[in-house]
């Protein structure tokens, strides 16, 4: 037999004569067996190991023992089928034994009953005694079940009615089984007394219900405990089987009525034994109620034990049973009964009630509670299997006059303890048929009670989850109330109202004879509502008010229900209207428009209702600028305004239901009146409308596309054309304003890229609704407007063009179109966007170091993911390619990836071949600079901050460098002129008196190598820079030369050092520039260039005054020949004799020590040289000095001539003729005769020379000797 306690096996709609039948067929079965049954008893041992969800085989309920007797079954087919049986260690005729003994085996069960007593008295600790106890106290309650098993076989087989008296002769024994049943009575009457009420057991017995269930040995206590339930149970049985037996007539008790004159019949004695049953198990449970909170009524069970649940289920299924056939009360009628005794309080001292030893605090929520968790038990069938379509008798009497006690004023009962009512009341609801008269009675109460707040004050800030702050907060609140929920989690999560508002939710969703609860009790709820109460009506009130009347347009008439809601609003007088009261209305407005919404109403009427008093608000909200209070209270309502139409647009399925209504001009107003935090929250809240539309619209389109056929074909079509009036509506109220803040005077909120970029899809998804001025071509002219015109702020393009670039249909609107510009115009837009990053830095001392602090790390990583983007375009991949650049690039810093893109373009360039494609890319990468010029402007402007003049002239310097070969072209030369003009020559510059700013002097510094010559850029781009230039340009070649030799002239003074030895001073950028050994033709233009603007402005001496800044002038030209270490013809010419006229003019050591070396280099250079013509310049430069100076300055000619015979001996003898020869003249100018100083000089010098000198030396003493024999 199937024995689950969760699911049922058994149809419920099985009569009770083919269920009669089906259990003689199982008895038919069992009889084959052969097998005799343990007797039905109570056990709780299991029922942890198996969740509480089953009984045990042997239960009243699982083992049929239920069913058998109402069924007026044999209560044990199988058992007592032989001729004795033994009870209690005696064997018995089992046809006679209760015939004759019935009083003395009914004391022999006292007896067991009182030596299981004596064994609970002897409790023992120790386990092997305890394991005794069990197995004996086991024993004893197994002999007892026995017997009073046997005397329900016994009155089923053997009990006949009584005879008619036949001559007033009968057979003693027939007189004895007359008798039986009035013994039966008053043995089952002594028994009960015996045994006492259960809720008075001795606390250590009771306690036995809370022994672990899974225990193997079980003291005494659980076993008496346990039989009380039996015997309890089982004189019932006893009394109902007989009572069966005998066809229902009253068997009194004769013997006992003699006795004490007090009247006792087998129907008397079930019914109080019924009521005191149901009385001690109530007891119990208010036992366990005093453990109980509020909040956890539900959820905590008022049983013990399982024992104690199939009790009340044995309990509901006979006393109904029994109720069917008969006037006997019923089981509510009883529980009523005595739950009604818990209020009342009897104090005679005649009643026997079991509540004078009990204490109930609060029976009104007990009675909530047994009420509840009784309710649930009726879908237990007679197996103990749970059938939840098992018809349910319902209270609901007994539970209006608790509903009326729980709201009664007088009561005052609190809002913790009205929440548990409501809870049960609920939980009722759940499991009996429609009552409306409980709505009645509620609907009294919180009709008078709409302003309470119905909270608790000990649940804190959790209470106060009820308060919502949008209008789908709102409508989603109500539907809780709608829906099947968690009752037991209600307490917590909703007041007492709310609870109220589901109860009410779940009547109005059941019918009632075909006519809808709504019918019936809308007049009540109507009623209510008048003009004075809608004016007493507080905001907590009004919130009520809203939440009522949303729950019932959700489960009723819909429109009807919102018709009234607005009349009643109207009552309300405006002047008393708050704001925070007035932004309730506005949410609880929204609200209903949901609810249209998601019924698929249209909601054009109450749309144009509240977008009209919106438009008002927007109105004052612009015209009010500086009251600020007056702002906030208006801001409030134009946030729920705007919260609420978002709501709406993200419900919506399609957006056909007049949605474009709620976007009128009132936004139009707004919008010029929003600043910070307001205006971003309209942004973000176009933002969604948009991409809401874009989604519908494409969803809708894809269904026309497919040829829909169903019954809702013409909704796609008319949603289409509600797309077209939405789109119509965003165009004329928000676009107007996003344009014209496109070129602010503060960098615009990231929204505000956004929102453009949704409009900018929006005209490529609906192109016919955008604004005249934008047609014929409304995607270009967006991006024209936001993403390639150079004025608007490069925050909002880098971020408009990001949402943009890797839109495959734009990509294809513009292939469509012939616009082959839009990749290019992208890519000149991200340069721009790069060089301009700093644009809103200050600039001067306030501007910061730290330029990822300073640009802030939300627009660099904007610029970042540009970059990627215009990575990814199909031209910048092309040139990449052709550059051999990987795409690992744009992973880079984006200044980086901008120089990396610079050099590919170059290199791009420099492999092409034919003509016209170099025209072409010259042609494009002027289209991908633009006006390069004009974005850095304003850093030039302002000479700051520091960070956006060092991007200026680092960015323009690289493409100088790697592009100088497009930017001597025809084309491109124009902008290098400006470059020059406007970075490298400006008019400050010119002012070489005119100190320039630090940031701007030390971006010039860092940078000026990339204009003219970088060292390590040679060997990639041996033709970069100015000097390159110079050398290929044929139209401008002399202008060029002209401008090379400005920028030297101009920036080698500015950052020479006063010294060679000044601190801070750093390498020279143009030494930075002339740094290589590589002696390309644009190199060596350079170094001559430069060389020749030293010599002409900073080697020129004012008579013999040196100019300024010698050693610092020498100690660059010094390092120049270090750093080539060669030497040209350019650098004898240019460069030597100026030095050789520093060393003979010059006294100061630091100079002569420079100008020295510097002879070294320049000889040394001659002799690693060509040879030939090196060494011929060196000497004639060597023969003009000594021809110049040996007259005045012979000692420093010889001395310096004396250096350099150690240098090179074949330069100095070279000169010896010319070195003669000047000395003689300067002898015969003297006329003094030889000059014997000058000529000790000379031969120190020819000491030098090896052979020639020795020669030369011999020939001037000849000389001497021949002059002295002369005289």
């Amino acid at each position: 037999m199937e024995d689950d306690f969760g699911a049922s096996s058994t149809s419920p709609f099985l009569t009770e004569s083919l269920e009669l039948a089906m259990e003689v067929e199982n008895e038919n079965s069992m009889e084959n067996e052969n097998e005799n049954s343990r007797p039905s008893y109570f056990s709780c041992t299991f029922d942890s190991r198996n969740g509480g969800r089953k009984l045990s085989a042997e239960s009243y309920l699982a083992s049929g023992s239920l069913k058998r007797v109402l069924l007026r079954l044999d209560p044990s087919p199988n058992d007592y089928e032989e001729n004795t049986v033994e009870l209690f260690g005696f064997q018995w005729v089992t046809e006679m034994a209760l015939v004759e003994s019935c009083e003395f085996l009914f004391g022999l069960l006292r007896q067991q009953i009182h030596r299981l007593e004596n064994l609970v008295q002897m409790g023992s600790s120790d386990f092997g005694q305890a394991a005794n106890l069990h197995s004996e106290a086991e024993s004893i309650r197994h002999q007892c079940l026995k017997f009073l098993h046997y005397v329900k076989v016994f009155i089923f087989r053997y009990l006949e009615p009584p005879k008619v008296e036949n001559d007033g002769m009968l057979h003693p024994y027939e007189e004895l089984e007359a008798q039986l049943p009035s013994v039966l009575v008053e043995e089952l009457h002594a028994l009960t007394v015996h045994l006492g009420h259960l809720c008075e057991l001795p606390s250590n017995v009771l306690a036995a219900f809370t022994i672990q269930n899974q225990a193997k040995v079980l003291p005494p206590s659980w076993h008496l405990l346990h039989l009380h339930l039996d015997i309890n149970w089982l004189v019932l049985e006893v009394l109902h089987v007989l009572g069966e037996k005998l066809k229902r007539q009253v068997v009194y008790a004769n013997h006992f009525i003699n006795l004490t004159g007090e009247n006792l019949t087998s129907i008397s004695l079930f019914e109080k034994h019924c009521g005191n049953l149901i009385s001690d198990l109530i007891s119990l449970a208010i036992n366990k109620y005093t453990k109980v909170r509020p909040s956890e009524a539900l959820t905590s069970s008022h049983y013990p034990c399982t024992c104690v649940k199939e009790l009340w289920i044995l309990l509901i299924h006979l006393l109904d049973h029994r109720n069917k056939g008969s006037n006997t009360e019923c089981f509510w009628s009883l529980v009523n009964t005595t739950l009604k005794n818990i209020f009342e309080r009897p104090s005679t001292s005649e009643s026997e009630s079991a509540f004078e030893t009990v204490q109930c605090k609060d029976p009104l929520s007990f009675s909530w509670w047994i009420l509840s968790h009784l309710a649930p038990l009726y879908q237990f069938d007679r197996n103990g299997n749970l059938d939840e379509k098992k018809q349910k008798e319902s209270n609901w009497k007994f539970v209006e006059e608790l509903l009326k006690k729980s709201t009664d004023a007088q009561t005052g009962v609190l809002e913790e303890h009205l929440r548990m009512h409501l809870q049960c009341c609920l939980t009722l609801c759940s499991f009996w048929d429609l009552n409306l008269s409980i709505v009645t009675i509620l609907w009294d109460y919180y009709s008078k009670n709409l302003n309470s707040c119905f909270t608790v004050p000990w649940l804190g800030l959790k209470d106060l989850a009820n308060i919502s702050k949008t209008s789908l907060s709102m409508l989603e609140l109500v539907k809780h109330c709608c829906f099947e929920q968690q009752i037991p989690s209600l307490y917590n999560s909703s007041n007492s109202y709310f609870i109220f508002l589901s109860i009410l939710a779940r009547i109005m969703k059941e019918g009632n004879n075909g006519v809808h609860p709504w019918k019936q009790i809308k007049g009540r709820i109507y009623s209510k509502f008048h003009r004075k109460r809608m004016q007493e009506l507080t905001e907590v009130g009004l919130q009520n008010f809203f939440n009522l009347f949303l729950m019932l347009a959700i489960v009723a008439e819909t429109e009807d229900i919102v018709s009234r809601v607005l009349d009643l609003l109207d009552f309300l007088t405006p002047s008393s209207i708050t704001t925070s009261r007035r932004a309730l209305i506005w949410r609880g407005h929204f609200a209903f428009l949901l609810i249209y919404v998601e019924k698929n109403m249209d909601i054009s009427v109450l749309a144009e209702k509240i977008s009209s008093a919106f438009r008002e608000k927007a109105k004052e909200f612009l015209v009010t600028k500086n009251d600020y209070s007056q702002r906030q209270n208006l801001w409030t309502l134009l946030s729920t305004y705007i919260d609420g139409v978002q709501e709406v647009f993200e419900t919506s399925c399609y957006l056909s239901l007049s949605e474009e209504k709620l976007l009128n001009d009132g936004f139009t107003m707004l919008l010029p009146a929003c600043r910070g935090a307001e205006l971003s929250m309209v942004l973000n809240f176009l933002q969604v409308v948009l991409a809401r539309l874009r989604s519908t619209h494409e969803r809708v389109s894809q269904g026309l596309q497919l040829g829909n056929t169903a019954p809702d074909a013409q909704l796609p079509l008319l949603a289409k054309e509600h797309h077209l009036a939405v789109a119509s509506a965003l165009w004329r109220n928000f676009f107007p304003y996003l344009k014209s803040q496109r070129m602010s005077q503060t960098p615009p909120s990231p929204q505000l890229a956004d929102t453009a970029a949704g409009f900018t899809l929006l005209a490529l998804d609906i192109p016919s609704k955008a604004l005249s001025d934008l047609q014929p071509q409304p995607v270009l002219s967006m991006m024209r407007l936001f993403g390639w015109d150079d004025m608007v702020w490069p925050q909002l393009v880098s971020r408009y063009l990001s949402h943009l670039i890797q839109n495959s249909s734009l990509c294809e609107a513009f292939s469509s179109m012939g616009y082959t510009s839009y990749e290019a115009l992208t890519v000149r837009s991200w340069f721009r966007c790069i060089l301009q990053m700093f644009l809103d830095q200050p600039s001067g001392a306030l501007a910061k170091t730290d330029a990822e602090r300073t640009v802030g790390k939300a627009y660099m990583e904007q610029l970042t993911e540009l970059t990627r983007l215009i990575f990814k375009l199909s031209e910048v991949e092309n040139i990449l390619l052709k550059a051999n650049v990987g795409q690992s690039v744009f992973k880079q810093d984006p200044k980086n990836a901008l120089v990396q893109f610079i050099k590919a373009v170059g290199r791009t360039y420099s492999g092409l071949q034919t003509l016209s494609e170099k025209s072409a890319m010259v042609t494009k990468t002027l289209e991908y600079l633009g006006d390069v010029l004009k974005y850095v402007k304003p850093y030039l402007k302002a000479k700051g901050p520091p960070e956006g003049l060092q991007i200026t002239y680092w960015i323009i310097g690289c493409l100088v460098k790697f592009c100088a070969p497009i930017l001597a072209t025809s084309k491109a030369q124009q902008l290098l002129f400006r470059i020059v003009d406007c970075l490298l020559l400006p008019h400050s510059v010119l002012q070489q008196d005119k100190e320039l700013p630090v940031a701007l002097l030390s971006a010039i510094q860092e940078s000026l190598p990339l204009y003219l010559q970088l060292e390590q850029a040679l060997t990639e781009f041996p033709e970069a820079g100015l000097s390159f230039i110079c050398c290929q340009s044929q139209t401008q070649s002399a202008y060029l030369n002209q401008l090379l030799g400005s920028i030297i002239l101009h920036y080698f003074g500015r950052f020479l050092p006063s010294s060679p030895t000044a601190p801070g001073a750093g390498q020279h950028p143009l030494l930075t520039a002339l740094g290589s050994s590589i002696t390309a033709p644009q190199l060596l233009r350079l170094r001559k260039t430069t060389l020749h603007v030293i010599r002409e402005n900073y080697l020129q001496f004012k008579g013999h005054a040196p100019p300024p800044r010698l050693a610092s002038v020498l100690a660059f030209i010094l390092e120049v020949l270090r750093g080539t270490q060669s030497t040209d013809l350019c650098d004898i010419d240019l460069v030597l004799p100026a030095v050789l006229k520093c060393l003979v003019l010059v006294n100061e050591l630091q100079v002569k020590k420079i100008s020295t070396d510097i002879v070294q280099y320049m000889v040394e250079g001659c002799q690693e040289g060509s040879g030939g013509e090196h060494a011929t310049q060196l000497t004639s430069v060597f023969r003009q000095f000594i021809q110049d100076y040996t007259a005045v300055y012979d000692h420093r000619v010889f001395s310096i001539l004396e250096t350099v015979a150690v240098l090179d001996q074949t330069l100095v003898t070279s000169l010896i003729p010319t070195i003669t020869q000047s000395l003689k003249e300067s002898e015969h100018k003297q006329g003094l005769g030889r000059n014997a100083a000058q000529r000790e000089a000379y031969k120190r010098v020819l000491s030098h020379l090896a052979e020639a000198g020795q020669n030369e030396i011999q020939k001037l003493e000849n000389e001497t000797e021949q002059l002295c024999a002369g005289d």
